[in-house]
């Protein structure tokens, strides 16, 4: 037996037998150990080295527990770090101490949309994050374990983020405005021990349901006060207020001796699953998608191509955060030393005027409702004015054709390439014809186009994703100006797999797969791989494809296969090599047609992608939203939402209804709506038939819209099922 003096005065009990030793080295301070001789020799028997020898201290016990911490953030921090340290981004959160020493004092957020309205500058947000950390280490929060983060776009979202991954925690997002029931069930099936939520007002709302369905080891709110809640007396959960953790870690989280230190120091693994993000559910319930520090860490290093942001570029953020696009997008800018500015739906137009941004990520509602508000202006302004307007946008808009063809930015799904002859004939029309138009469109960039960039900023670019951007929308953006580039991409996928490049915008595509990403089309019944041109299921692969759904095995071996390749359910294309021509510079690229879930297959046999149509049908003013129906059915029909406010100033217009009367009644609407499709559609191989007008529109509030504002069109179907019935009676 081994007997060892030393001067210290504990009994250590390991939790890790992989630390013991070098743990219980490095915490004493001995003179002398000798081992007593056994059949091994003189020294330790090699099974157990910990079973061969006795260690006389006092009887005080402590346990040694193991820290996980995000390598490069927290060096600064660590003492005795056991080869923890690392000098290079491990997981997420170490990107906040490159951005610290690089953009210190430089403003990282600004917050005007709660109160108090904050300002952070790089430093802060590092040093809040670490604290925030070290803060839910204080309250109990075990490595590996998951908080639900129920809240919106705010600084304090970021920090929480943030400071639950730099503490080894998988954090489970979801947004404010989700129903409870919604909010219940993700908690739940996430396993969640506690619960972080936006404010007092959202936890009143959800308090009866959570405290009576749900096991909550603490609350923490990360804006408002305990003050607020209602009848928490009652309870036996501990509440927090965002400040209260922020204080916590910072009295805790000082460097500590070698003596002080009560735990090993662990880094967090690059392939640990950082976040649980559940899927938008347009149909079924949503799906824990597991995202890895990898998984994002590929985003945050591969998004330059698409977003060349420059210290100090101010970027507008509206969408809400836990959605995989926003998240993805803000931590990568972040890196880049830019300045974000959070605002909201509501406020977004003043927002846009005021602080002028240089970039603003959003989703294609929000460019079409720019788009609707610029062009109603335009139809509201005097008969001159209006006149003059719409006519340097059609100018433009040939321009801009003009342009892409001598560009060679055209799309095509033909595999064969036209002569070289016709090419530079159809290369020296476009050219011809866009040098005639060039001095009109000039003098509509001064005269109408720069007074839409004053009320809109957007100076270097608007970057779409999150659904198809309706081609009018695009156009329209290309003509006067203003550079919308459209990406793609899935929760599954981290999400972007592929954008358009400031320097290769082709409108209608989805671009180039971004670095170290694969795509392929299959046939949706073989599997067989389709050649360029050719319409099918995309298939992705690449570093940012997820870990897998929680608790979902099936689900997860029916979108990936065992190669790596994830089903996205999208139906697209990709365009044919071509060396000359109109598609000369638009070879491999994306081009997305719909969801292959949403088809609707006709008694006939005909397949019909009703996203097409719907886009087709909601450039009418009169139509709000719309939902295109007929599964099973001899021909096709819709649920529609009609624009109210639109209609009446129709029917006056046409003298349908007299000027001081606020009522058109339904058969009325009916028709002009008919008349509107008739308008809209007629160019498609498909035309609506039966009409259902509902006057409800589809909401995140009813359930019809997802939290990142999708209609959920099997939801719509369901709710409207007997009416839908009887259309086709």
């Amino acid at each position: 037996m081994a007997i060892v003096p030393i001067t210290y005065s504990h009994t250590w009990t390991f939790s890790n037998p992989h630390y013991a030793l070098p743990l219980f080295h490095s915490r004493t301070n001995f003179t002398r150990i000798k081992f007593s001789p056994t059949k091994y020799g003189d020294g330790l028997a090699p099974s157990s080295p910990l079973s061969h020898f006795r260690v006389f201290c006092r009887s005080e016990r402590e346990t040694i527990e193991i820290r996980r911490c995000a390598p490069f953030l927290e060096s600064s921090t660590l003492v005795d770090n056991g080869g923890v340290a690392s000098d290079e981004w491990k997981v997420v959160p170490d990107i906040w101490r490159s951005s610290a020493e690089k953009y210190g004092d430089n403003v990282a957020l600004v917050d005007t949309c709660h109160h108090p309205p904050t300002t952070m500058t790089y430093k802060q947000v590092e040093q809040a994050i670490l604290y925030f950390a070290e803060g839910l280490r204080v309250i109990g929060v075990k490595p590996d374990e998951k908080v639900a983060l129920f809240a919106d776009n705010s600084c304090h979202w970021l920090v929480a983020d943030q400071g639950m991954m730099a503490s080894g925690a998988i954090n489970v997002v979801r947004g404010s405005r989700s129903s409870v029931a919604e909010l219940l069930q993700i908690y739940n099936h996430s396993e969640s021990v506690a619960l972080v939520v936006d404010n007092p007002e959202m936890f009143n709302r959800i308090a009866n349901t959570f405290y009576s369905s749900t096991t909550m080891r603490f609350i923490i709110l990360l804006w408002g006060e305990k003050s607020e809640l209602v009848d928490q007396e009652s309870k036996h959960v501990p509440v927090f207020t965002f400040t209260e953790v922020i204080d916590l870690g910072r009295e805790s989280g000082r460097p500590l001796s070698k003596a002080e230190q009560r735990h090993m120091n662990e880094p967090i693994h690059l392939d640990s699953i950082a976040t649980l993000v559940y899927t938008s559910g347009t149909t079924g319930n949503p799906k824990g998608v597991m995202l890895t520090h990898q998984n994002l860490l590929h985003q945050i290093k591969n998004l330059w191509d698409i977003v060349p942001a420059k210290v100090g570029d101010r970027f507008l953020s509206m969408l809400p955060p836990w959605h995989a696009y926003e998240r993805a997008c803000e931590y990568f800018i972040f890196t880049c030393g830019i300045q974000q500015v959070y605002t909201t739906v509501k406020n977004l137009k003043d927002d846009l005027r005021r602080y002028q941004p240089h970039y603003l990520i959003s989703v294609p509602l929000v460019f079409e409702t720019l788009y609707s508000g610029i062009m109603k202006q335009i139809s509201t302004s005097s008969a001159v004015r209006k006149l003059v307007a719409l006519t340097f946008i059609r100018v433009s808009l040939a321009y801009m054709e003009c342009k892409r063809i001598y560009e060679g930015k055209c799309l095509t799904m033909n595999e064969k390439q036209v002569s070289y002859v016709n090419s530079m004939l159809d290369w020296l029309w476009a050219r011809i014809m866009a040098t005639l138009l060039l001095p009109v469109h000039i003098l509509a960039k001064k005269l109408v186009y720069s007074k839409i960039h004053a009320s809109i900023g957007i100076s270097k670019a608007g970057i779409s994703g999150g659904g198809n951007l309706p081609w009018e929308v695009d156009k329209f953006f290309e003509a006067i100006g203003v550079k919308v580039q459209n990406g793609y991409g899935l929760t599954e996928t981290s999400p972007v797999v592929a954008a358009r490049r400031p320097g290769c915008n082709v409108l209608g595509s989805i671009g180039h797969p971004i670095r170290e990403t694969e795509f392929k089309v299959v046939d949706s019944e073989t599997d067989e791989v389709l050649p360029p041109g050719s319409k099918g299921i995309l298939k992705v692969r690449g570093p940012q494809v997820m870990k897998g759904y929680f608790k979902n095995p099936l689900a997860t071996i029916q979108a990936l296969d065992g190669d790596g390749w994830l089903n996205t359910g999208d139906i697209g294309w990709i365009v044919p090599h071509h060396s000359i021509g109109r598609s000369r510079q638009s070879s491999g690229m994306i081009i997305v047609e719909g969801r292959a879930k949403d088809t609707i297959v006709l008694s006939t046999g005909e397949n019909v992608e009703p996203g097409e149509l719907e886009e087709a049908a909601m450039r009418s003013s009169l139509i709000q939203q719309i939902v295109v129906v007929g599964q099973d059915k001899r021909r096709l029909g819709a649920v529609i939402v009609p624009n109210k406010e639109e209609v009446l100033k129709v029917a006056r217009k046409l003298s349908i209804v007299n000027s001081e009367n606020s009522y058109v009644s339904e058969e009325k609407v009916r028709s002009l709506i008919y008349k509107e499709l008739q308008t809209w559609m007629s160019q498609s191989s498909f035309q609506i038939g039966p009409i259902l007008l509902v006057n409800e529109p589809f909401t995140i509030e009813n359930g019809l819209m997802t939290p990142t504002m999708k209609i959920r069109r099997d939801r719509v179907v369901t709710q409207y099922k007997d009416q839908i019935d009887n259309l086709y009676k």
